[in-house]
């Protein structure tokens, strides 16, 4: 119950930065209409790599999928696996969580890689207000993804420490998914409405 109050809470705030964008958006789409200059977010949007983010976008939802497995193997009490390594029906919860810590690596690597590209594009967080907005938005939605992957570890080293998978153990690795489910419907959100959105407005 304290998981799901503490993600109503995380999910205000991430409203706060949904309306933030869409105020500045109408604001500055306004100005260049009144000016005849191009909206500053169709030029941010002219900037963004489109299939390389569906491509990071689809690895981050596929891990939700992940994180539910392991849910379900801690769910059966199946610490670990029953079979071979490349038998992916005899995985554990500690295999399907490291696939899942793996795949959220890769979203925060391919969320860096895009960072680099557009910096040495020109939009930096300092840049003007879209850059401000957009670098707000994903950045704090990628330290919510670095905070799912260093809980999933804290969760998989409690395994190996532990004599026994305890109820406690199963309760931790439930909550956890909690989290990781909201962090992957808020970047679907996200995803939409900056890369997306654009697309049927400019």
């Amino acid at each position: 119950m304290g998981v799901m109050v503490w993600l109503a809470s995380d999910l205000m705030f991430f409203a706060g930065l949904f309306a933030a964008y869409f105020t500045i958006q109408n604001v500055t789409d306004a100005q260049a209409a009144a000016t005849g200059a191009m909206p500053l977010f169709e030029w941010g949007h002219s900037l963004q790599n489109l299939p390389f983010s569906v491509v990071n976008t689809t690895i981050l939802v596929a891990s939700s999928f992940t994180c539910q497995m392991a849910v379900f193997a801690a769910h059966r009490r199946q610490v670990s696996r029953v079979g071979s390594l490349v038998n992916i029906g005899s995985w554990g919860m500690r295999e399907w969580w490291v696939l899942t810590i793996v795949m959220g690596s890769v979203f925060i690597g391919g969320q860096v890689y895009e960072y680099a590209t557009l910096f040495s594009e020109g939009l930096a967080i300092y840049t003007n207000a879209y850059g401000s907005v957009f670098y707000l938005a994903t950045g704090f939605h990628g330290i919510h993804v670095l905070g799912g992957i260093i809980a999933m570890m804290f969760v998989l080293g409690r395994t190996y420490m532990a004599q026994t998978f305890t109820h406690e153990q199963y309760v931790s690795t439930e909550c956890v998914s909690y989290y990781w489910h909201f962090v992957d419907v808020v970047w679907v959100a996200l995803f939409s409405v900056i890369y997306i959105l654009p697309l049927f407005i400019y």
